[in-house]
């Protein structure tokens, strides 16, 4: 699979704050943590030029929030990965990020993505 573009996301109840990593340029979208959020996301995703077969997604495992993204995500084709947050955190520490921001946890999961390809997520 020739992965071109990675999404990190930033899973909270309310809301995905959302980085695409592609070319060493990362774009952010926030969206709502629900229905209409997730086909927000996908429309932003298309009009970016994120295809399908082309993006790999991760998702920190945040309690419950994280699985009704991961499942519309996966069910569109999407490759997601859901990742124990220990090793993000791990991951920045390796990195020297020090900035804890929504934004910031978005882009450096987006990273780790694309550094780490993780496997896939199964349902």
């Amino acid at each position: 699979m020739n992965t071109l573009f990675h999404l990190g996301i930033d899973v909270s109840k309310a809301k995905l704050d959302c980085a695409l990593l592609s070319n060493g340029q990362c774009r952010n979208k926030i969206v709502t943590n629900a229905s209409q959020g997730f086909a927000d996301l996908s429309s932003w995703l298309k009009k970016k030029g994120a295809e399908v077969s082309d993006t790999h997604v991760c998702m920190e495992a945040t309690g419950i929030y994280w699985e009704a993204v991961a499942e519309f995500l996966t069910q569109a084709g999407y490759r997601v990965s859901v990742i124990n947050p220990a090793q993000i955190k791990a991951f920045g520490q390796s990195h020297r990020v020090r900035t804890k921001t929504d934004k910031a946890d978005a882009q450096l999961i987006a990273k780790f993505c694309h550094e780490r390809a993780p496997e896939p997520w199964q349902a």
